[in-house]
């Protein structure tokens, strides 16, 4: 028996094949992982090898066939039409793939973050009814984003070899955390959040999110230390410390600068200004106000 005769598949039945195959390997490149991303690819092959081919083993078995001698033959334009179709889906497909599960991720870690923010917030408010209510529900929302993304990288972080590493370093931080956010010191366990910032940081830089929040994460570090000048009545150093401040301000600038963002200009410049002026007195009490500004926004918008 020839290789012509093994075939009992039509035309339309493997262009359909070759169409539920692309189908699947975007699946499986774009939208699962583990075992579901190799059940899609192993799916997404047979469909691709049965319709180069034009033999499928299953129609063997129970005897069917689509392709019959005295089928009409398949005109040229139905097949221009798939190979239209095929080449839209890969190309669109793709684009929209990307788009949408990178905007799930930013989503999920958006709900989780905004937990975080919150528990940051309230232990350095040494607020404990309110940190412990939004500790536990960061420990549910981070649990549930660490099992969807240790199995799964969408395409915006598939390269990203050390994601799962730092993720996990996340959730000792975070866990090792509950007595202390319970029953033990606050404050200490703001300091220890605080160190969670810089790796979900360096996660969204290092695979290109364009993002406020990371901005204003970075403002927030050179903030930290003007504060702490102006708390100190140290006007000197507040003027060293600002050519930094300014800077990082102004890369969040470039992101947005609405009202919100221009708030927080207007405070840090009051805050020069009193340093420059060798009011010292007065820098702690302004240096709160810029903090307090910074804080309504990055809550909200961080």
């Amino acid at each position: 028996m020839t290789f012509q005769e093994l075939k009992n598949e039509s035309v339309i039945d493997r262009l359909v094949r070759l169409f539920i195959a692309e189908v699947l390997f975007l699946g499986a490149y774009f939208w699962v992982g583990g075992m579901w991303q190799l059940v899609l690819y192993v799916a997404g092959t047979i469909g691709l090898m049965t319709a180069v081919t034009g033999f499928c083993a299953l129609y063997k078995v129970f005897g069917m066939q689509t392709c019959k001698a005295e089928a009409t033959p398949t005109s040229v334009t139905t097949k221009i039409i798939f190979a239209t179709v095929l080449v839209v889906t890969a190309i669109a497909g793709s684009y929209y793939s990307a788009f949408f599960t990178k905007k799930i991720f930013l989503d999920d870690y958006s709900r989780m973050n905004n937990y975080y923010k919150q528990t940051l917030f309230y232990t350095g408010q040494d607020n404990r009814p309110e940190a412990v209510a939004n500790y536990d529900k960061l420990v549910a929302e981070y649990a549930l984003f660490q099992t969807k993304y240790t199995a799964y990288h969408p395409y915006a972080i598939h390269g990203d070899s050390q994601f799962n590493t730092d993720i996990e370093q996340v959730s000792g931080t975070i866990n090792a955390l509950k007595d202390a956010v319970s029953t033990g010191d606050l404050k200490q366990s703001h300091t220890s959040l605080e160190s969670v910032r810089p790796v979900f940081q360096d996660i969204l830089k290092r695979n290109n999110f364009s993002m406020l929040a990371v901005t204003l994460v970075d403002f927030h570090d050179a903030m930290e230390k003007i504060i702490a000048a102006s708390d100190a009545k140290d006007a000197a150093q507040v003027l060293a410390v600002y050519p930094e401040v300014d800077t990082k301000l102004q890369a969040v600038e470039e992101v947005v600068n609405d009202a919100e963002i221009q708030s927080i200009r207007t405070k840090l410049e009051e805050l020069f200004a009193l340093a420059k002026n060798g009011q010292a007195d007065l820098l702690s009490a302004k240096a709160a106000e810029l903090k307090s500004t910074f804080v309504k926004v990055y809550l909200k918008r961080g």
